[in-house]
């Protein structure tokens, strides 16, 4: 707000009429005796005033509490160009450097009186400029040799990629052959598993006369005896399987042993006749 409508508002407060909270009449003379005329005539204005304000005030709120005012117009050197006195203590060590030096040079030109020919490098700098880019920064053989290497590896890495694909491919068949046999006898062993506790639970309900639950204490002792029947089963019919198979062969190697003590005695009663 500009000191022109900060005067306005104020005259628009002063002629403002005051509320009374007696009934007395207004005094007569002095400067309260103008107050309604000054009203009168101030009334456009202040209307005008309180208008703009209450935009302004919108405005500033909506912004976030922003002032509206004139900045100050920047200080233009007309003087020429600034060169930093080395004498003066007060002049910062910054400006004494050569990069300021050729920072003005390269802002104002041969009008700055900076000598060019003083912004290069000193031989001893430039070898060490050097050796730091040697040391730091590959050369452009390097890079290259680097991103053919990087190039190769990469090339490589896909090529062996391709041959592994192609080598998982060509087994493809016989993998999906296999997992479906393993699907199928995965399948087979479930409902195998399935029947046979179908059965104990059937032998079960024979057994105890009413409905077990397979995960029961009653029908897991109940499993446990039935595998040990059948594996003490199965030991006999192995144990007996083994004494016919040893019948068998006796019976097999019996008509041998005959047939060669017959053929002792042939040759016994030959060799006797010849004796005589």
């Amino acid at each position: 707000m500009t000191s022109r409508s900060k005067m306005g508002a104020a005259a628009c407060k002063m002629a403002a009429p005051t509320r009374r909270t007696s009934k007395m009449a207004p005094p007569t003379g002095g400067r309260r005796s103008l107050a309604p005329k000054m009203a009168a005539l101030l009334a456009p204005s202040c209307r005008r005033a309180g208008s703009k304000m209450a935009a302004f005030g919108s405005v500033r709120q909506a912004l976030g509490g922003v002032r509206f005012y004139n900045a100050r117009p920047l200080r233009r050197r007309l003087g020429g160009v600034y060169r930093p006195d080395p004498e003066n203590p007060r002049t910062p060590a910054w400006q004494l450097t050569a990069a300021y030096e050729a920072k003005v040079y390269g802002r104002h030109g041969s009008a700055s009186g900076v000598d060019p020919a003083g912004l290069w490098p000193s031989p001893e700098k430039l070898r060490e400029m050097e050796a730091e880019e040697k040391a730091w920064y590959p050369s452009l053989r390097e890079m290259q040799e680097r991103l053919d290497a990087k190039e190769q590896r990469a090339e490589a890495k896909r090529r062996a990629r391709e041959e592994h694909i192609a080598a998982q491919m060509a087994k493809m068949p016989e993998m999906i052959a296999n997992w479906l046999r393993e699907k199928e006898e995965r399948k087979t062993k479930e409902r195998e598993e399935k029947e046979r506790r179908q059965m104990l639970l059937a032998e079960a309900r024979e057994r105890f006369g009413y409905n077990l639950d397979h995960r029961s204490a009653q029908f897991q002792e109940m499993v446990q005896e039935m595998e040990k029947a059948r594996k003490k089963e199965a030991k006999l019919q192995k144990k007996q399987r083994r004494e016919e198979a040893l019948a068998k062969k006796a019976m097999q190697s019996a008509p041998v042993a005959s047939i060669s003590d017959k053929e002792g005695e042939v040759v016994a009663a030959d060799a006797s006749h010849q004796v005589t």
